[in-house]
């Protein structure tokens, strides 16, 4: 049987967590996408560009707009049926609806799935990180969430079969009024190579600046502590961490961070972990591969002047 994919996508563009979804079942079978939403032309173009893609589902409404649970669970139940595995990433899209979907279905979901073992064997997270459960279904169907950050893209260059899905009218007691977002030019802070991050330690919105600064001379994206949001000092979609996002970049610089359990488990999948702390015992100065003990507010700057005296300058 084939594998459905619902595919993430914002503002008219493909995800990239789509990708990396793509990538994370390959091995289970024929994959489709599904596209669902309203002025999702070029959504449809680039999904079908995906390596290992066979078809593109597409249904266009604007009841679809918001991508609730409400609105697009009946769509994805109607056709579950052709299908072995129905798949999601684990962002606040499909953590919303699959497990909807999943009792619609009368399925158990398996959630943030960080490796698949087989057709019916998956890794997950638990403990906040602290350990990793193998889980075995017996179902004859399966309904996941993909943890993205553990798998890189899949390649493009495919011409995948693009195919409309007809629906019955879209009926929602829920209505996107309106969306608060943060505007900029940084990468996409769940798929960057890198990633600066600061804490609550910075001090305030002015003194987070900072970590902007270094993070646009470097080309990375910007993270942020749960502390750090709570106080007013970055956005929420900057949110790293086990109730933010989770990320697993070539290098992760953290900038006055102690380190909080639900943190930690947020940065896991980085390869490298930059510290720059005046607290040289805290939990993710121990961690890293590289620490820098002193004040962030000295450390900072004189990093970014030592990269700029090497050529590394901000465009």
């Amino acid at each position: 049987m084939s594998v459905l994919v619902l595919a993430d996508h914002d503002l008219g563009r493909l995800s990239p967590s789509t990708a990396r979804t793509v990538h994370a079942v390959a091995e289970l079978g024929p994959i489709d996408i599904l596209v669902l939403g309203e002025g999702v032309d070029q959504v449809v173009a680039d999904a079908a560009q995906i390596s290992g893609v066979q078809r593109v589902r597409v249904s266009q409404d604007s009841g679809f707009v918001g991508q609730s649970a409400e609105a697009l669970v009946p769509l994805l139940a109607e056709l579950a049926e052709g299908y072995s595995h129905i798949v999601a990433s684990a962002g606040s899209v499909g953590r919303d609806v699959m497990p909807r979907l999943a009792a619609k279905l009368d399925l158990m979901p398996v959630t943030d799935v960080t490796a698949l073992l087989g057709p019916n064997r998956f890794e997950r997270p638990i403990y906040a990180g602290n350990a990793i459960e193998t889980v075995t279904s017996n179902q004859t169907q399966h309904v996941l969430t993909i943890r993205t950050s553990s798998f890189a893209p899949a390649a493009n260059g495919n011409s995948a079969t693009i195919e409309p899905v007809s629906h019955a009218p879209v009926i929602s007691a829920a209505r996107l009024i309106d969306a608060l977002r943060t505007e900029g030019d940084t990468p996409d802070l769940g798929s960057a190579r890198i990633v600066v991050g600061g804490g609550v330690s910075v001090g305030s919105a002015e003194g987070f600046k900072l970590i902007e600064q270094l993070a646009a001379q470097l080309g990375a994206a910007v993270g942020a502590t749960r502390a750090a949001v709570d106080a007013g000092y970055a956005p929420n979609d900057w949110q790293v961490g086990q109730t933010g996002k989770v990320i697993a970049p070539d290098l992760y610089i953290a900038v006055g961070i102690s380190g909080a359990l639900q943190h930690l488990a947020g940065i896991q999948g980085a390869k490298k972990i930059i510290a720059i702390n005046k607290d040289a015992e805290a939990p993710l100065v121990q961690i890293a591969e590289l620490r820098l003990i002193g004040d962030l507010f000295e450390m900072v700057p004189a990093l970014m002047r030592e990269l700029e005296a090497r050529g590394v300058r901000q465009a």
